[in-house]
C-alpha cells in the first residue's frame, strides 16, 4: 500500500494498492481478452462510444478537476485547464474513421489492385506522471481505443483517484468490459507491462532516467515504445521584444501548476541590455501571486510531496550559494493555508551561470532563472548545447529572427511570442534529444500511426471468362 496525501494540508486521505505480478498479469490478461471483439467492433460503434464519452467529460469535468486539486495540489482553474487540453485528444480521436482511411491502387498490374489497411496492435500500455493525472494519460488512451486497441493505465501512486474517475465514466459512455483498464502499482507493475508479451506498446511521460529505463527494457522485449523524457526548457528574450508581453509570459510559463510541468519556462535568457528591465518587470509581477490552498483563490498552488518540496528548496540554496542572486524568495513564502501543505512560493534567480545545479538540473518546481548573454547566437548556443530539446519560446517583434530561430534552434517544440507552445491535439507533442526516446510523438497522426500497424494487400480477382480458358498462373502478373 501506498498513501495517498492532499498537499495543501499533508493530510493522508487514503492508500492506494500496489498490484504484484499477479494482480498486473490478471489486469494485462483482461485486456487480451477483451482484445478481439474490441478490435472487431465497427468504427461507427467505437466513434458512437466516443462522442458519448466526450460529452460526458465535458458535463462533468469539474468533477475531475476536483479530484485532481485535492491529490496533485495545483488549483482548480489548472486543473481545469488539464482536463480541457486532454479533451481536445479525445475530440481528435472521435474523427478516427477519417484518420484510418487506407490508400487503393487499381490496376497496379493487370487485373491486379494494391490497397493497404491500418488494423490495431492489441493490448497497450500507458504509463503516467503525477503533474498530469489526467490530461497525459488522455494523450494516448483516447487514440488507442478508437484505433481497436485495448489499454492497461498505470497512473502515478501519488494521485490515483483520477484515472479511477475516467474508467467509470468510459463504463458510462458504453465501453466494453476490458478495453480500458487502471493499474495501480510501482516497478513492479511498470516492468510487467514493459516485458510481458501480450502488452504490444508502451507509452511513457516521466523524467529522463526513466525514459531511457523503459525505452531499453521495452525495446528489448520487442515492443514499441514512445518514452517522452524531462525538459530544460528556455525562452530567449531579444531587445526589440514587447517586454511585458515576455515578463507575463515568464511568469505564466515559469510559475503555473508550481512548475511541476515539463513544459514550464525555467530559464530565461536575456540578450543584450534588457536583462535588468525584465528582471525587474518578472519580479514585479510574481511578487503579486498568491500560494495557497488549490480550491481557495490562490495563484498557485503547494508541492505534490514534502520530500518534493524540499528538493526544490535545495535547488534555491545551492544556486544562492554558487553566486546566483535571489530577486524572490518562495522559501520565505507565507501560503493561504495550513502549516503542513508543502509550500514554496515563485522564485527568480537572477545571474545564472551555465555551470550552476539550477541550470544543468530539471528542477520540476516554481524557480525561474535569469541568464544574461550579450547576443542572439550566444542564447542559442546556450540552447543547443542543451541535453534536453523538449520546447523553447523566443520573444521578438523581428520576423526575420523568429525566423532564424525556428529553423535553427535545435528543440522539438518552439513558441514564436508564445511561452508554452504545446500543439493542438492534431499535431503531435514531443522533444527531441534526451527528451524523447524512440520515435513517435504523442497524439495527431503520430499517435494514430503509433497504435496501428499498416498492411499492405495484393489482390487479384478472375472474371468468369478468364475462368472459363483454364489455366493456373501462380506467379505475379507482369504486364
Amino acid at each position: 500500500m501506498a498513501p495517498v496525501t492532499n498537499p495543501a494540508t499533508g493530510v493522508v486521505t487514503g492508500q492506494v494498492a500496489l498490484a504484484s505480478v499477479d494482480d498486473a498479469r490478471r489486469v494485462i490478461d483482461a485486456a487480451a481478452a477483451a482484445f478481439p471483439a474490441w478490435r472487431d467492433t465497427s468504427l461507427t460503434k467505437r466513434t458512437q462510444v466516443l462522442f458519448r464519452f466526450r460529452e460526458l467529460l465535458n458535463e462533468r469535468k469539474g468533477e475531475l478537476a476536483e479530484i485532481i486539486t485535492s491529490e496533485h495540489g495545483k488549483v482548480v482553474s489548472d486543473a481545469l485547464g488539464e482536463v480541457s487540453r486532454g479533451q481536445e485528444v479525445v475530440e481528435f480521436a472521435c474523427g478516427i474513421p477519417h484518420l484510418l482511411k487506407g490508400g487503393y491502387t487499381e490496376n497496379a498490374s493487370t487485373k491486379v489492385d494494391v490497397y493497404s489497411l491500418r488494423q490495431p496492435l492489441g493490448p497497450v500500455g500507458i504509463i503516467s506522471p503525477f503533474n498530469f493525472p489526467a490530461m497525459v494519460p488522455m494523450w494516448f488512451f483516447p487514440i488507442a481505443i478508437a484505433c481497436g486497441n485495448t489499454v492497461v493505465l498505470k497512473p502515478s501512486e501519488k494521485d490515483p483517484s483520477a484515472s479511477l474517475w475516467i474508467a467509470n465514466l468510459w463504463k458510462e459512455a458504453g465501453l466494453p468490459a476490458g478495453v480500458f483498464n487502471v493499474l495501480h502499482g510501482d516497478k513492479t507493475a511498470v516492468d510487467e507491462l514493459l516485458t510481458n508479451p501480450k502488452i504490444k506498446s508502451v507509452s511513457f511521460v516521466g523524467s529522463t532516467p526513466i525514459a531511457q529505463y523503459v525505452y531499453a527494457t521495452g525495446t528489448a522485449a520487442g515492443k514499441r515504445v514512445q518514452a517522452l523524457g524531462g525538459a530544460k526548457n528556455h525562452a530567449v528574450i531579444l531587445p526589440d521584444a514587447d517586454l511585458d508581453l515576455a515578463a507575463d509570459a515568464m511568469v505564466n510559463a515559469g510559475f503555473g501548476s508550481a512548475g511541476e510541468r515539463c513544459m514550464a519556462i525555467s530559464a530565461a535568457v536575456a540578450v543584450g541590455p534588457i536583462a535588468d528591465d525584465l528582471v525587474a518587470k518578472i519580479a514585479e509581477r510574481a511578487a503579486t501571486i498568491t500560494t495557497g490552498d488549490g480550491t481557495t483563490d490562490a495563484d498557485m498552488g503547494p508541492l505534490v510531496t514534502a520530500a518534493h518540496r524540499d528538493k526544490v528548496a535545495g535547488y534555491i540554496d545551492a544556486g544562492e550559494t554558487a553566486g546566483a542572486k535571489v530577486v524572490l524568495d518562495g522559501r520565505q513564502v507565507t501560503p493561504n493555508g495550513q502549516a503542513d501543505g508543502f509550500w514554496l512560493g515563485p522564485t527568480l534567480l537572477d545571474n545564472v551561470t551555465p555551470d550552476m545545479s539550477v541550470y544543468t538540473d530539471e528542477i520540476f518546481g516554481p524557480v525561474l532563472s535569469v541568464l544574461r548573454v550579450d547576443t542572439y547566437d550566444q542564447a542559442l548556443e546556450l540552447i543547443n548545447s542543451n541535453p534536453y530539446g523538449n520546447g523553447t519560446a523566443i520573444f521578438t517583434n523581428d520576423g526575420g529572427a523568429a525566423r532564424r530561430f525556428q529553423n535553427e534552434v535545435e528543440v522539438g517544440m518552439v513558441g514564436i511570442n508564445v511561452p508554452i507552445p504545446v500543439p493542438m491535439a492534431y499535431y503531435s507533442f514531443g522533444g527531441w534529444k534526451a527528451s524523447l526516446f524512440g520515435d513517435s510523438h504523442a497524439h495527431g497522426i503520430d499517435g494514430v500511426n503509433f497504435f496501428t500497424r499498416q498492411k499492405a494487400i495484393t489482390a487479384r480477382w478472375l472474371d468468369p471468362s478468364s475462368r472459363a480458358t483454364g489455366g493456373i498462373n501462380l506467379g505475379f502478373p507482369t504486364n
